[in-house]
């Protein structure tokens, strides 16, 4: 666990921040937070650090690559970590062959991770989550087992798995 050290400021009206010196958490908060607030901050403050750390610890482009060599995809043009991803695991521009991938996979099992990454490269040779889009992404071997896991997460549709024609990611 890092060490946290909170810095109130009367001059800080509304924003806080967080930046780590040597192996400590300085957070700013504003002087007028609760003690409430200002654990819910440094709460959030560690977890986007921790986040940020172990997707350092993971390259996505060699896993792209790795993952489209083995199972026949097209490789991206470009892969990245993404904080603004809500409510899916990653999201694919086919036009332009970008595949975003959540922060928040950073932290799940590499086979989950994996299934999503390969769920994203399908979707540069298929725009839909059609049959022929399935049948991409079934190659993956532990594609139900991540699947199920990520239904249980509460974000994947298990709908989707029906072949409707929806385009969107993960």
């Amino acid at each position: 666990m890092m060490k946290v050290e909170v810095v109130r400021s009367r001059k800080r009206r509304k924003t806080v921040q967080a930046r780590q010196v040597g192996d400590v958490l300085r957070v700013s908060v504003p002087a007028t937070l609760t003690r409430s607030e200002e654990e819910m901050w440094v709460s959030e403050m560690l977890r986007r650090v921790e986040l940020r750390q172990s997707r350092g610890e993971i390259d996505l482009t060699e896993r792209a690559r790795a993952l489209s060599a083995k199972f026949a995809l097209a490789s991206p043009k470009e892969i990245r970590w993404v904080d603004n991803q809500r409510f899916r695991w990653g999201s694919c521009t086919p036009g332009d062959g970008t595949v975003r991938i959540s922060s928040r996979l950073a932290k799940e099992p590499s086979w989950v991770l994996d299934y999503v990454i390969v769920h994203e490269l399908a979707h540069l040779h298929v725009r839909g989550h059609g049959k022929a889009f399935w049948d991409l992404v079934d190659r993956y071997p532990l594609m139900e087992r991540a699947r199920g896991f990520l239904i249980a997460r509460g974000v994947e549709d298990p709908d989707d798995a029906a072949g409707t024609d929806t385009v969107g990611g993960v």
